[in-house]
């Protein structure tokens, strides 16, 4: 029988989040920087459901996410395009 001390040590490691710049981008800011590379030439359009997996977020996540954005983030201009079986987003850089 092995006898393992790593359960309860988070508790009393060290805080390593105080540094913002070792933090990882929270979800908006990932998908923020996802939509400024897709709009990099001008705009672009998306479903959540289609750009799911390359942001690692679910398709409810970026609903909610991209309504945040709208209001939020400077230099895009996102708005509801149209929809058909989902909403398609249209993205464009200001």
């Amino acid at each position: 029988m092995s006898t393992s001390t790593s359960h309860g040590d988070a508790e009393n490691s060290p805080d390593t989040t105080t540094d913002p710049s070792t933090d990882p981008p929270s979800k908006a800011e990932r998908l923020a920087s996802y939509l400024r590379s897709e709009a990099a030439d001008g705009e672009t359009y998306f479903k959540a459901k289609f750009i799911a997996d390359d942001v690692d977020l679910s398709p409810k996540e970026i609903g909610a996410l991209i309504v945040q954005l709208q209001e939020s983030v400077g230099d895009l201009e996102i708005e509801k395009w149209s929809y058909t079986g989902a909403t398609t987003w249209r993205v464009s850089t200001r």
